[in-house]
């Protein structure tokens, strides 16, 4: 039986939600979601630091991304921004820009173990693309993993985003392709 998710923005009344999706760690290991913000600096500072760092990102707003609920219990995550907010991937040579177009960014997920392979990665993406479209972003871009029998959980799998509309727009690295979904022709039964 599936189970029907609802998806909600990270606002800073949902933080304890976050919380308890991450657990003690913050998921990945203590990222917190910095990773694409501060690049592999999160890695040498404590996690609380990390920690701290987001939950202001979350109360100064906008929301930075979606939690997928089943029920009342958090079970994912994808951070969801405009691209111009994650200086480490605007910094990246491999999935640098390909153009100036204000796009926002769906840059990594997290799952709640017990919920992976459900389809919740497919139902935050399917979120994440209404919630561009209303904030006016010309298109959604995505970095997901690219390598035949191996799944990165955090990046997403490209035939997830294949489904979801997303086409490959750019390839310079044999396992990271840039991929986007162009929001201005999306139908506005979208909204």
């Amino acid at each position: 039986m599936k189970t029907t998710l609802t998806v909600r923005p990270l606002t800073p009344e949902l933080w304890p939600a976050l919380e308890d999706l991450f657990g003690e760690h913050g998921a990945s290991n203590g990222c917190w979601c910095m990773y694409w913000r501060i690049g592999s600096l999160y890695r040498e500072r404590a996690r609380s630091k990390n920690r701290a760092a987001f939950r202001a990102i979350v109360k100064r707003g906008p929301p930075p991304g979606l939690l997928a609920f089943d029920g009342e219990l958090a079970v994912g995550w994808a951070q969801l921004t405009p691209r111009s907010d994650l200086d480490r991937l605007n910094r990246s040579r491999m999935l640098e820009g390909i153009d100036d177009k204000p796009v926002w960014s769906l840059s990594c997920f997290y799952v709640r173990r017990g919920h992976r392979g459900k389809g919740t990665v497919a139902t935050l993406i399917a979120a994440a693309v209404k919630e561009a479209k209303r904030a006016k972003a010309p298109a959604l871009e995505a970095y997901p993993y690219d390598k035949p029998g191996v799944h990165n959980h955090y990046l997403g799998a490209v035939s997830t985003f294949a489904k979801a509309g997303f086409k490959e727009v750019a390839r310079r690295s044999p396992t990271h392709p840039v991929m986007r979904h162009d929001l201005k022709n999306l139908r506005k039964s979208a909204r």
